[in-house]
């Protein structure tokens, strides 16, 4: 299959299920594999005090007003499983917290995704785990300490992973990728690799294909000026079909180790190679 590129929609759909599903629509153009989302259960996930801050919003003053706002529910979610399976395009989604993994099992989604702040969740992982589903595992913010013992759960309930690296600045400055990290995990781990960036721009996932990244995940968004943490670091959906249209041609350029001398080379061989004294 080559490299599975999945379009992370998360929560910029700004809680509106139409755009969710002109974003999945937008993926399904680009030829991604797969679109992702996030779930959370907010008084699970942040504080009273946290939810209580001001935080002006087009939804309202405070951070409570947002976070429910772009929190999509059962009836969202059956919309989403729907649309998708009608589209022939996968979906899956990051649960940041146990009863969000819980709700997931609703679906039949074939990925598990681990985000990078949930990397040290211990019990998410093991709830993660125990489903034996191909979870990719996004390492931002991570050492390889942490790294270790998030793969070992993941050994131990014999789960299929990949590793993503990452870096978990949004946007992130390119100086900060360190893609030559790809080759290392994949040494060190023994396993598939693959990277989720938050660059602003294609090159550096482009970059990343070349040193042998098997799966590649970016934010998209329908307009980067839209409301949202998120939509800055997100390619608009015209930047993601250029993005998976030239990992397609990258992987087609990378070709084998084999040297070969193709047989359109021949003829140009016959014309130019007049001296042969080897």
């Amino acid at each position: 299959m080559g490299v599975f590129i999945i379009g992370e929609i998360g929560i910029n759909h700004n809680g509106d299920i139409g755009t969710a599903k002109k974003l999945i629509e937008g993926a399904v153009f680009a030829g991604a594999n797969a679109v992702k989302f996030q779930k959370r259960t907010i008084d699970k996930v942040y504080t009273r005090e946290e939810l209580d801050k001001p935080r002006e919003s087009p939804w309202g003053k405070t951070n409570r007003d947002l976070k429910i706002r772009l929190e999509f529910g059962k009836d969202e979610y059956d919309e989403i499983d729907a649309y998708c399976k009608s589209r022939g395009i996968f979906w899956f989604a990051s649960a940041w917290d146990l009863n969000s993994q819980k709700f997931l099992r609703n679906y039949n989604c074939k990925f598990n995704k681990v985000a990078s702040p949930m990397l040290t969740h211990k019990s998410l992982l093991e709830m993660i785990a125990e489903e034996q589903k191909y979870t990719f595992i996004s390492t931002g913010m991570s050492t390889f300490s942490e790294i270790d013992k998030a793969v070992e759960i993941f050994k131990k309930a014999n789960c299929p992973f990949e590793l993503m690296h990452c870096n978990s600045t949004y946007p992130m400055p390119d100086d900060q990728a360190n893609l030559n990290l790809i080759p290392v995990l994949r040494e060190r781990y023994g396993c598939n690799v693959g990277y989720s960036g938050h660059e602003v721009g294609l090159i550096t996932s482009v970059a990343a294909v070349a040193l042998g990244a098997t799966s590649i995940e970016r934010h998209i968004t329908l307009d980067r000026a839209m409301y949202g943490s998120d939509q800055a670091a997100s390619v608009e959906i015209v930047g993601f079909y250029r993005l998976v249209s030239y990992i397609r041609t990258v992987e087609l350029a990378l070709g084998t180790p084999k040297k070969n001398v193709f047989p359109s080379e021949e003829e140009i061989k016959k014309k130019l190679r007049k001296i042969n004294t080897l």
